[in-house]
């Protein structure tokens, strides 16, 4: 097939039964058009090329195989077939199978207009997909292909009714896998074991987890920029795999129940999943409990990420009184132990970093663990606690013993207050309390053990008082929104290798924004793209004073006025103030 011309075109009658009313699409194998039938109803038409068509795409008879799995199938929540033939044009062999035309748009083009769904509506959308793909799962056939793409909602009723719609991946369950044609699969979608070209049932339903969290959050799971691995498709694969092995991030809006179901839908291992899509409809339907894990793996092997030496402190910009200060009191604190001790300066135990959402906690610890050049561990809550009796406990030994083996080490913990919450609070479980009391234990004086424990917060005033106490988090460091000159190097680094203005107004553009935070900057230049792209002209200083001024800060100023309070208070605590022998956050 030519890359620039259609095979057919406007008014060609096909077969004598279809008019051809314009052309959609050129695939690898296939074109696609919109037609009439004779009673001049509006149909899809997918015309095939025999020899672009591999192998594999053909049935044992030499038929089509996606014709004849169309021919089988027949459900509300899937494509209609019509018809199908033969026709040969310019002494080229083509097949053609003609479908009932879906008036409506794709889920993909319903997110690029509204980014994320609503709880309610993402769970239509996918219990729809569920039932299209029971139907098939019934007839031992695996679609292979489910995404944002291949679903259309039909919008020729009163209510938008979701229809799987392409099937150039799908095969019967019995036929080999060996052989497989993965070329174009969208690899965010597909699971693991397809990357060995092991095909199930669990595939599909991997996938459909995978566009549940796509509605959800925006961005497929574990979502990498793939234009940087274009001409490497294997490294590309490692790195979405290397990906997978991190937690799922889920935003506060998402409840608990709803996460699990999709981590479920996501596990690495297909027979950890759910064992049909029986069993995850039920599940969606509140009629079956979420059970992520087995009992004969409730004590969880924490699996910890290391990080090798890297720029550190290089990397970050501005903010170098805090830099200095960290130096100072931590970093040559653990280097220089005996230096230290000449002076009676002990070895700080723990820090703890709190601050505003979005001024980049995880990553300061990420460069601070450069600069040392120790092992890191990367923790969040969710990989210590469990539903099982004194499991959260077993967890959080087995994460400080393995830290031990391998010191020295830094245990970064995100979302501190989550994993030891305050003990006074009148509804922390039993469980809860077990578990802080577990990591205080581990905790004491951790360091002559060669570990030291880094926890991040945006709550400070909702952990637990022990945990800052003297011998456990030691230091307290404050990390405010950006300062001038780091929001002026923030706005460089993100705008540098993107196609902007000769003598972009840096100062200008980080005087515009004090008391934004990091991820703000970074949606700003995003936002400021994505107008200039729409535009087709450069980034100017223009477009974005403008999308600064269409944007708030995402945290309020009495946001960060209550921060200093709380910083004026975890001070005079650190320096053992009389008036604080017990840290009290007051409102």
């Amino acid at each position: 097939m030519s890359n620039t011309k259609s095979i057919l075109t406007k008014g060609q009658i096909i077969d004598n039964k279809y008019s051809v009313s314009f052309f959609l699409k050129k695939g690898s194998y296939a074109e696609t058009y919109r037609v009439q039938n004779e009673a001049k109803e509006t149909k899809f038409l997918k015309l095939f090329d025999f020899s672009k068509l591999h192998r594999t795409q053909f049935t044992e008879s030499g038929d089509i195989l996606e014709i004849e799995i169309l021919k089988q199938i027949k459900h509300s929540n899937l494509v209609k077939y019509s018809d199908d033939g033969n026709i040969v044009i310019d002494n080229q062999k083509l097949a053609y199978v003609v479908l009932d035309f879906v008036s409506g748009e794709t889920l993909a083009d319903k997110m690029k207009r509204e980014n994320t769904l609503n709880l309610y509506e993402a769970k239509n959308i996918i219990l729809s997909v569920l039932n299209g793909l029971n139907n098939l799962h019934n007839k031992q056939i695996i679609h292979n292909d489910i995404t944002n793409q291949n679903v259309m909602l039909d919008l020729s009723g009163k209510v938008a009714i979701p229809k799987i719609i392409d099937f150039g991946y799908a095969r019967f369950l019995k036929q080999s896998n060996k052989d497989f044609l993965k070329d174009g699969l969208n690899l965010f979608y597909t699971a693991n074991e397809t990357f060995n070209k092991v095909f199930s049932f669990q595939s599909d339903i991997y996938s459909v987890g995978a566009l549940y969290y796509q509605l959800l959050t925006g961005l497929p799971p574990y979502f990498v920029e793939i234009s940087k691995y274009k001409s490497d498709k294997i490294q590309l694969e490692d790195v979405i795999l290397d990906e997978r092995k991190k937690p799922l991030k889920f935003s506060d809006k998402i409840d608990e129940r709803t996460q699990n179901i999709i981590k479920k839908a996501l596990q690495p291992k297909a027979e950890n999943r759910f064992k049909s899509v029986k069993e995850f409809i039920q599940t969606l339907n509140g009629e079956l409990e979420v059970e992520l894990s087995i009992p004969s793996e409730k004590f969880a092997k924490v699996q910890p990420k290391e990080i090798k030496k890297g720029k550190g402190f290089s990397a970050i910009a501005g903010m170098q009184e805090l830099k200095d200060t960290i130096q100072l009191d931590v970093i040559d604190a653990l280097n220089h132990k005996e230096r230290y001790a000449e002076y009676g300066l002990t070895i700080p135990n723990g820090m703890l970093l709190y601050g505003p959402p979005g001024c980049g906690k995880t990553f300061f610890a990420e460069k601070m663990a450069e600069e040392i050049g120790f092992n890191f561990y990367q923790i969040k809550p969710s990989d210590i606690q469990s539903k099982w009796v004194n499991a959260s406990q077993e967890n959080i030994k087995n994460l400080f013993d393995e830290a031990k083996q391998n010191a020295p080490s830094i245990i970064f913990i995100d979302e501190l207050d989550a994993l030891v919450p305050n003990r006074d609070t009148s509804n922390i479980s039993h469980m809860n309390t077990s578990a802080v009391n577990e990591f205080l234990a581990q905790m004491n004086n951790c360091g002559e053990d060669g570990i030291f424990i880094v926890g991040a917060t945006n709550r400070p005033n909702a952990i637990d008082p022990a945990i800052l106490r003297s011998g456990r988090l030691d230091k307290h460091i404050y990390l405010p929104p950006p300062d001038f000159e780091a929001r002026k190097l923030m706005f460089e680094l993100y705008l540098k290798k993107r196609p902007t203005e000769i003598g972009l107004n840096y100062e200008e553009l980080a005087k515009s924004t004090e008391n934004y935070v990091s991820s703000d900057i970074k949606f700003l230049c995003d936002e400021a793209s994505r107008k200039a792209l729409k535009e087709s002209v450069r980034i100017t200083n223009v477009i974005v004073l403008e999308t600064i001024r269409n944007n708030k800060p995402s945290v309020s100023l009495q946001e960060l006025n209550s921060y200093l309070v709380i910083r004026a208070k975890m001070e005079r605590a650190e320096n053992n103030n009389p008036q604080d022998n017990k840290i009290g956050f007051r409102k």
